[in-house]
């Protein structure tokens, strides 16, 4: 496999690169190296093998036409995004022209330049709004549908919220009609929760990550109070640990037939669901620690609940997700403690 990676130095996209590297595959990595811990990743990739890395923006439509003309990939796994809510609220130009204007950047080049090659650009489950219209009952730790035993699949409504929302739906939607209107080979993916290993987590973005973090300096100081939980700590993900996110995406290359046009909720699925607070929970006992935090108001457009119904990808790409929630915050853990 001949891949480029945008935002190959990111935390999904470096794993993805170790995997291709280790098995032997030629990967490019394109990034700007902006986002904290990518420089780091970047070396680790080097470590590892013959990584070829070109420093770029995907704003930039030179330094994406060129790369894409230069490499001619076989795949391109398009990573780079903006990728925080609170980020877009803060400067929505920026969410738009590195979401938007980026993706279109890479999916012109591959028009012009190497229309058979496969694109698997990763969309968010922001795409489908705070799903307020699912009928939740609000138990003790977390909310929970009375009758979506499944979680959410492909053919709920999409309902672009926040700047962050708008952005990955319109790059999600270009993506799909880019397949259907030039006929390109295009795959959408809408992600829930991912973590686990080289995600460099923040206060806005990698939840998973960031709690761990928190209740390991707990550990070391406790008492603390350093953190907090925006709402009641009750909204509910799938966690789906990067090794698993990285399967899923060799899977739509090897599965492109089937999968072009077409786009995917990836996620943990239910059985690998948690609410804040039950992650919380989950550390204080694992780690011997009470958390002291506070809470914050909700987050906008923040949803209660969202859990991908993988059945959509288990059928056209024959993919399933193994890695537990118990193995991959053990692993989230370890990389915390580093």
């Amino acid at each position: 496999m001949n891949a480029l990676i945008t935002g190959g130095a990111g935390f999904v996209g470096s794993n993805l690169a170790a995997y291709l590297l280790e098995r032997g595959g030629g990967v490019t990595v394109f990034d700007s190296l902006a986002r904290h811990g990518a420089a780091e990743n970047l070396a680790w990739l080097r470590s590892l093998g013959a990584v070829e890395f070109i420093h770029g923006d995907v704003r930039n439509a030179f330094d994406v036409e060129q790369t894409i003309k230069n490499v001619l990939p076989e795949v391109i796994f398009h990573l780079a995004g903006q990728v925080a809510m609170t980020t877009s609220m803060q400067s929505p130009r920026r969410d738009f022209e590195t979401n938007v204007l980026g993706s279109i950047n890479v999916l012109e080049a591959v028009r012009q330049y190497a229309p058979k090659t496969a694109v698997i650009y990763a969309s968010s489950n922001k795409v489908y709004g705070n799903l307020d219209h699912l009928d939740l009952v609000e138990a003790e730790t977390r909310y929970q549908p009375r009758t979506l035993h499944k979680g959410v699949d492909e053919g709920t409504a999409i309902e672009f919220h926040t700047p962050y929302g708008c952005s990955k739906g319109a790059a999600d939607q270009y993506m799909l009609d880019y397949a259907r209107g030039f006929g390109l080979n295009t795959v959408v993916f809408r992600h829930s929760t991912i973590y686990g290993g080289r995600q460099f987590a923040t206060y806005d973005q990698g939840w998973v990550g960031w709690f761990c973090r928190q209740a390991i300096e707990s550990v070391k100081e406790p008492g603390r109070t350093a953190f907090t939980v925006s709402g009641d700590g009750k909204q509910v993900r799938d966690l789906l640990h990067v090794s698993d996110a990285v399967s899923a995406y060799v899977s739509a290359y090897e599965q492109i037939a089937s999968a072009r046009g077409e786009a995917f909720n990836i996620g943990g699925g239910i059985e690998n669901s948690m609410s804040l607070l039950e992650l919380l929970l989950f550390l204080e006992k694992r780690l011997g620690v009470t958390l002291n935090y506070t809470h914050l108001p909700w987050r906008q457009s923040d949803q209660k609940f969202f859990v991908a119904d993988n059945g959509k990808a288990e059928r056209l790409m024959k993919w399933v997700p193994k890695t537990t929630k118990e193995q991959g915050i053990e692993d989230t853990i370890a990389w915390e403690s580093r």
